[in-house]
């Protein structure tokens, strides 16, 4: 039974942890990768060996969460593809599955993820209501 790396999972997880920051600041925090490395990955484009174990380290996610059997099946016990990284916020969790959803193109993905955060920042600014505790 043949392996594959889940690639969309992956560029989904780079980019909502980069968010809006520049390719550059980026590939300078994650060391040895450069942006013009980080943007083909960002594209689709396979990264070589070290660049993926450099990138996986960055995300702190193992790297077998991003491989995949042939019948789509996720390796990971809980089936948790696309893995989710401890301390991501809920906006970037909900980008991560907006980006790897294979039915949405990436133009409606990235509207969705605008549409989120734009209410998340609504919320934080006190223009739509918090929820009430306690």
């Amino acid at each position: 039974m043949a392996t594959h790396l889940a690639l969309e999972q992956l560029v989904a997880l780079l980019k909502a942890k980069r968010g809006k920051r520049g390719l550059r600041e980026v590939a300078q925090e994650i060391g040895n990768v450069s942006a013009s490395t980080l943007s083909r990955v960002e594209k689709g484009k396979m990264p070589d060996l070290d660049t993926f174990i450099r990138l996986c380290d960055w995300l702190e996610i193992s790297p077998d969460q991003f491989f995949q059997r042939d019948e789509k099946k996720p390796l990971s016990p809980e089936g948790s593809l696309p893995p989710i990284s401890p301390g991501m916020t809920t906006p970037e969790i909900i980008e991560v599955h907006f980006r790897a959803d294979k039915e949405l193109d990436p133009e409606t993905a990235e509207a969705l993820v605008n549409m989120v955060n734009a209410a998340y920042n609504a919320v934080s600014t006190g223009k739509l209501g918090r929820k009430k505790r306690g």
